[in-house]
């Protein structure tokens, strides 16, 4: 956990992700396209990836990936960051950690 907890905190906005989740790669798209550039980290690439899911479903993430952090804090996956976008509160919430600058 304290891996994760490391990892989430080294940008505004870090998401644990898998190559071959459509969600994934749907979050992953939504913060590219406003420019958030997020750390992404690929947990079927990574070594000890298997660990990494096992802690982020410890800490409530269900499913594991997508798991986004903003400012170091879970936000949580693909519907907690839609259901923020769709009420207006994501793009504030990424100004706010300096994610975005305009």
């Amino acid at each position: 956990m304290e891996k994760v907890t490391k990892l989430a905190s080294e940008r505004p906005v870090v998401i644990f992700s898998k190559s071959s989740c459509c969600m994934c790669h749907t979050i992953k798209t939504l913060f590219y396209e406003f420019g958030a550039n997020p750390a992404v980290h690929e947990l079927d690439e990574m070594p000890r990836g298997r660990e990494l899911e096992q802690a982020l479903l410890r800490l409530g993430c269900s499913p594991s990936v997508p798991a986004v952090f903003i400012g170091g804090e879970l936000v949580g996956g693909a519907n907690e960051v839609m259901s923020l976008h769709l009420n207006r509160s994501l793009i504030p919430m990424l100004r706010r950690v300096g994610a975005l600058w305009v």
